[in-house]
């Protein structure tokens, strides 16, 4: 499977990770770069709404998300990452994976500027 490099920037870390070649996942990069404001869900996640939804054509109807899984929420149109184990849901679908320490994302209390780009 092919992967995009891509980095992630909160505040003054940047996040490693790598985007795989799906449909929805292409389409997000086609959008990029991107700064969007992340918010905690759930204590298990962060996410944010990109300005067009991407497409779930040929993407599974649900999946697991395993911490460090970049994703796509369909019914809520958002950008995931995981930082914890999300069980199998209807309307997750993976579309990457971030490499390294993923305490940046945890015990958001207030949104974040996140910036997404492709690395160089």
């Amino acid at each position: 499977m092919s992967e995009t490099p891509i980095r992630i920037r909160i505040d003054d870390q940047v996040l490693e990770a790598r985007l795989w070649d799906n449909p929805a996942a292409r389409d997000l990069i086609d959008q990029l770069p991107l700064t969007l404001d992340f918010s905690d869900y759930g204590g298990q996640e962060v996410l944010a709404e990109p300005p067009r939804p991407l497409t779930t054509e040929w993407m599974p109807s649900g999946e697991s998300a395993p911490a460090g899984t970049i994703g796509w929420y369909a019914p809520g149109n958002a950008i995931v990452l995981y930082y914890a184990d999300v069980g199998a849901y209807n309307g997750i679908m993976r579309i990457g994976a971030v490499e390294g320490d993923l305490s940046i994302l945890r015990g958001w209390d207030d949104d974040r500027p996140v910036v997404i780009e492709l690395a160089e």
